[in-house]
């Protein structure tokens, strides 16, 4: 296992051999619909070219590009690609002693500056806006992916323009709400690309190498703990309200969806009834979208928390992507979605702490693969 720091305020190059013998700690977190960050901590000294980095931070240019690569099994991954937000020292009287922190966020930070109020998006879908705003981080080697809604709502340009409320991220970040979507953004593959994906949890695709707990040589988690939250579903009720007569239609919404489909067999009842009485003065294809966002929200009924040692388990675990869980019992063998992942880092150990989400228990395979 290797591990790469590339630091710049435009384009990030290697950081000299003296900095990375610095490098006491960094921590990396992601999660599913939120924007990741970081954080690095080295031991500095007087003369310790770190200094040139709390120069350049501290105001020399606009922003301070960091990447860290993990290069494990000869096979490179880009872990972050962010910008420092805040840097803090903690000195000493000792020589060596003293402590360099910086931390930072992804590159959704540089989205999260400037307000454009009133920019109008007249006859464009919210996929096109979404393309259209991203392309401005193009610099950055931003890539947008963006999925299409199921219920999609072109507005007319004679009766409605859409105009931007807010900062480019807060904006996105409503109209994936809207949609029942999430929106964040993905390092890599390449050191310096990055995808910024506009779409729905998606909860299919191949797995990641199995979690396997109590299996002896094969065990390759610290811990495995699992909880069922009974009180969170909810069935989301939307009113569809006829133009004509105004009389609203009550429609309730499933938790399934042809990305979203059932990762557990035996799934929870929902104990209440969410009425969405203010879907009544949306179209019909936004009071969908947010119907189904909402059953969304509160299909995840069953969860895991646990930490794995890398090295064990011979990869990095991905947020955002599908986990087979082994080993801990009928109820809770299956597949997982990683909903958040806590990448921990300091020489001689990497380990990370994750959460798993599914909407049942009881695997809906004969057999989890390895």
């Amino acid at each position: 296992m290797h591990v790469t720091l590339l630091v710049g305020p435009a384009v990030p190059v290697p950081v000299p051999q003296p900095v990375m013998e610095a490098l006491q700690s960094f921590q990396v977190t992601s999660a599913a619909g939120s924007r990741s960050g970081f954080q690095i901590s080295f031991a500095i000294e007087n003369r310790s070219p770190l200094h040139t980095l709390l120069v350049l931070a501290g105001g020399q240019v606009p922003w301070l590009r960091v990447l860290i690569v993990l290069t494990i099994n000869s096979l490179p991954r880009v872990l972050m690609d962010g910008l420092i937000t805040k840097q803090e020292i903690s000195g000493s009287n000792e020589p060596g002693v003293s402590t360099l922190t910086i931390t930072g966020e992804d590159l959704s930070v540089a989205m999260d500056q400037q307000q454009f109020n009133g920019l109008p998006y007249p006859a464009m879908p919210a996929e096109a806006r979404v393309a259209l705003i991203v392309a401005k981080y193009a610099m950055f080697g931003m890539v947008p992916l963006v999925i299409p809604q199921v219920f999609n709502d072109v507005p007319v340009p004679v009766e409605k323009i859409p105009t931007h409320q807010g900062t480019d991220l807060s904006y996105l970040e409503k109209l994936a709400k809207d949609a029942g979507h999430v929106f964040y953004i993905v390092p890599g593959p390449a050191p310096g690309m990055n995808t910024a994906y506009w779409g729905p949890e998606i909860k299919i695709g191949l797995p990641q190498p199995a979690l396997n707990l109590g299996m002896d040589a094969h065990s390759n988690v610290e811990s495995l703990n699992f909880s069922i939250d009974h009180a969170k579903k909810a069935m989301p009720v939307v009113f569809i309200q006829n133009s004509l007569t105004k009389f609203p239609i009550p429609l309730p919404i499933p938790d399934v969806s042809l990305l979203n489909p059932p990762l557990g067999l035996l799934q929870s009842l929902p104990k209440s009834i969410n009425l969405m009485s203010d879907t009544a003065k949306l179209s019909p294809m936004a009071a969908l979208s947010k119907g189904m966002a909402a059953a969304a929200g509160s299909a995840d009924v069953v969860q895991a928390t646990g930490s794995v040692d890398v090295l064990r388990y011979g990869t990095v675990l991905r947020a955002r992507e599908l986990v087979g869980v082994r080993g801990a019992g009928v109820a809770f063998d299956g597949m997982y979605y990683v909903k958040s992942v806590t990448s921990s880092f300091k020489p001689g150990e990497f380990k990370q702490n994750f959460t798993l989400t599914r909407n049942g228990l009881i695997s809906t395979l004969p057999m989890v693969p390895p």
